[in-house]
């Protein structure tokens, strides 16, 4: 061979391994980023629920006999003292000792019903007073600048809630008190032997119809339910989370309500964590402790028209917030140990990163340490990725 072959030859080699060694080298990694930017941060707890009137009376049959068809329908407003429904007595059986000694223990218990309804009145009126001299405590408090006004504002709502609950009581109250006196015209009907007049089933609060039970014309028993009523704008919801998150829900904190597509969602507030859990089986078949939180509606619902009792609600309950806070996508997020960590796109290279993430919701993380406004991170990045990756960018994610 000659020596210009020779040459050629080793010539020829090198190209070839210059070749193999560039198709070999560590191809770049296509990567979505996203902005670690400024902005409101909030940690919700979220969870369906339903909304259900906040009083609900069923007027049920004082006596056993026919009643006539129910003309009512449901939304129908009703009036105290109005008349629901009319019953034909039975002709009364013999009245034995035993049953006029049972409908004179109803007499008292209805009694002593009302008088517990009396007394629950007296309280919440008491507590509204107590409610109301805190207010005006705390506004002289804040004119002067010795309070916040968040304080103000929770002593606000608690005079909003005591007077909902003088309302809800004197509405028990009127409620006992048509009890007692259907009981004892129960026991009159019975002792006078006669078959006497149609009786009037009335109404015991001003509201709305919510459901009739019985509709058509037929015999009833004692103490049948006829109809459902109540304050069909008076709602509120219930919404059951499971009870780790419930620990951290407080009265008073803020919440949104989602009802449908094309609806507003509703502010709310959180006015009741209700103190016992219950089990409830997930769609997984898994047994899971809830609690049920009460939420009161902020604004009236006179505008929506479209809700009502037993409506779905999807519920956000917001138990943190934060405004100007540093946050990234939640999917920018990975586990080194006990630590987070996420990858910054320097350049064309992929940088790791220690970060300090004390709270994150579905989306976002908040971040207090390793990271600064304007950086782009790789959001779910691969297990392919190592720090000095090179990079070829596929796009921002949204």
């Amino acid at each position: 061979m000659t020596r210009r072959n020779r040459i050629a030859l080793a010539l020829a080699l090198v190209a070839l391994a210059l070749a193999v060694a560039w198709a070999l080298r560590p191809q770049p990694i296509a990567v979505e980023t996203a902005p670690v930017a400024r902005g409101l941060f909030e940690q919700t707890i979220s969870d369906d629920g339903r909304t259900r009137v906040r009083e609900r009376y069923v007027v049920s049959a004082p006596l056993a006999g026919r009643v006539e068809r129910i003309d009512l329908e449901a939304g129908d407003p009703v009036k105290q003292g109005q008349r629901v429904a009319m019953l034909t007595p039975t002709a009364p059986a013999f009245l034995d000792a035993r049953t006029a000694r049972e409908l004179q223990e109803r007499i008292g218990a209805a009694d002593a019903q009302l008088s517990r309804a009396r007394a629950e009145t007296q309280k919440a009126i008491a507590q509204r007073s107590q409610a109301r001299a805190d207010l005006d405590r705390q506004a002289k408090l804040a004119t002067e600048g010795f309070v916040a006004a968040t304080a103000r504002e929770q002593a606000a709502l608690a005079l909003q809630v005591a007077e909902r609950a003088v309302q809800a009581a004197r509405h028990g109250e009127e409620a006992a008190r048509h009890e007692l006196e259907q009981t004892r015209a129960a026991l009159r009907r019975y002792e006078s032997g006669a078959l006497g007049p149609k009786w009037e089933v009335t109404s015991p609060v001003d509201g709305a119809v919510l459901k009739v039970v019985q509709k058509s014309e037929g015999p009833v028993a004692l103490g049948a339910p006829l109809l459902e009523l109540g304050d069909a704008r008076s709602l509120e919801a219930v919404v059951d989370v499971l009870s780790q998150d419930a620990v951290a829900i407080r009265p008073g904190m803020p919440a949104r309500l989602e009802l449908g597509t094309g609806v507003a969602p509703l502010a709310a507030s959180v006015r009741l964590v209700e103190p016992a859990a219950f089990t409830k089986i997930s769609a997984l078949g898994v047994e899971e402790q809830r609690v049920n939180v009460i939420l009161d509606f902020v604004e009236p619902l006179d505008k929506v028209q479209t809700i009502g009792d037993a409506f779905r609600v999807e519920a956000s309950i917001v138990v943190y917030k934060q405004e100007d806070s540093l946050k990234v996508p939640v999917g920018a997020l990975f586990r080194e140990g006990e630590a987070w960590s996420v990858f910054v796109a320097e350049g064309a290279r992929a940088r790791k990163r220690a970060v300090k993430v004390p709270r994150r919701n579905g989306v976002e993380a908040l971040v207090e340490a390793g990271l600064e406004p304007g950086e782009q991170v790789i959001v779910y990045p691969s297990d392919a990725l190592k720090d000095g990756s090179r990079l070829s960018s596929r796009g921002s994610a949204r």
